[in-house]
């Protein structure tokens, strides 16, 4: 189990929270082809150690947020 810090409401379970995904994703702009597309919805970095995410507090405030997550121990640190 994971327990991540909401910046608005503290540390809390992970099971109140939605997974976004990777954070610092820049969304494509102006036409690009099917391939482009595709790499933007699909390849995603997978580091070892800490990567940036994006979090909502479902069960909580609803707010979205970044954090970094150290993908070999679990750690988790709520970023400003």
């Amino acid at each position: 189990m994971l327990l991540i810090e909401c910046p608005h409401c503290g540390p809390r379970d992970e099971n109140e929270f939605h997974y976004g995904g990777q954070a610092g994703i820049a969304y494509p702009t102006g036409e690009v082809t099917d391939a482009e597309w595709a790499a933007y919805v699909f390849l995603r970095d997978n580091p070892k150690g800490w990567f940036r995410e994006r979090w909502f507090h479902v069960h909580g405030c609803r707010t979205w947020f970044a954090a970094e997550r150290h993908t070999v121990t679990h750690e988790i640190r709520t970023l400003p």
